[in-house]
């Protein structure tokens, strides 16, 4: 049975996303409920150096006025690298995007604290596909917000591939090999993973809820938005 088009009745969602994400979209859209559309637009990245995420963030308004004239209720800065580069910048730009549009604004970054915030998890392991230069800017926002970072590793995919190279099994054992028995969540970082269908399992596997970028975007995006449906399948985030 095929699934009826969703054109917003409830929300109609505006997502900033990355060049080069193939994995974001397919993620939120097979998370949406009933009555809330996804509606895309994307800023060049280059690479996940510090300078190249950082102008990334420089392209910021024109993206958002895009999304302004599709008459968006909701806009999200939807990277998790950009987002978290140092402890202050998601907060800008959700200003920056506010006051191009007139439009209620969010971040990763901010999604990100809030989920880790409504789950009572102030210690987590991380896990991404990033080089340790981001690994380690991320450890330094989560600490910035109180939110110690037990254990981190990045697996930067290899040559020739991108970010979506990895399966979502294979993030399933890297979760429990660096699992620590005092961490209350488990963090898989990155927009553009396939880790969505990891996250049941690795919750049942670890006894913790397990968050994943994508996830997290989508439960503080709907929350935001007063709309509180609990969708199964994607682990305890998106029951509260």
């Amino acid at each position: 049975m095929s699934r009826l088009p969703q054109y917003g009745e409830r929300l109609r969602l505006g997502m900033i996303l990355a060049s080069k994400n193939t994995v974001a979209e397919p993620d939120v859209q097979a998370m949406l409920p009933p009555g809330v559309a996804l509606h895309t637009t994307r800023l060049m990245l280059e690479g996940t150096s510090d300078a190249q995420l950082r102008a990334m963030l420089g392209q910021v308004e024109q993206a958002a006025a895009l999304l302004a004239s599709a008459s968006v209720g909701l806009i999200v800065f939807h990277c998790t690298a950009a987002s978290t580069v140092d402890p202050a910048v998601g907060d800008q730009v959700v200003d920056r995007i506010a006051r191009q549009t007139g439009i209620a604004a969010t971040a990763t970054s901010q999604a990100l604290i809030a989920a880790l915030s409504a789950l009572q998890a102030r210690r987590v392991t991380l896990l991404s596909p990033y080089p340790q230069s981001v690994n380690d800017a991320e450890v330094a926002f989560f600490q910035a917000h109180g939110v110690e970072v037990l254990a981190e590793r990045g697996y930067p995919p290899p040559a020739g591939e991108s970010s979506p190279y990895a399966t979502p099994d294979e993030w399933l054992e890297r979760g429990r090999a660096i699992h620590r028995a005092e961490a209350g969540a488990c963090f898989l970082s990155c927009t553009n993973i396939r880790a969505l269908a990891a996250i049941e399992p690795l919750e049942r596997a670890l006894g913790v809820p397990v968050i994943s970028s994508n996830q997290a975007m989508l439960w503080h995006c709907l929350r935001s938005a007063g709309i509180h449906d609990r969708i199964p399948g994607f682990g305890r985030l998106l029951q509260i």
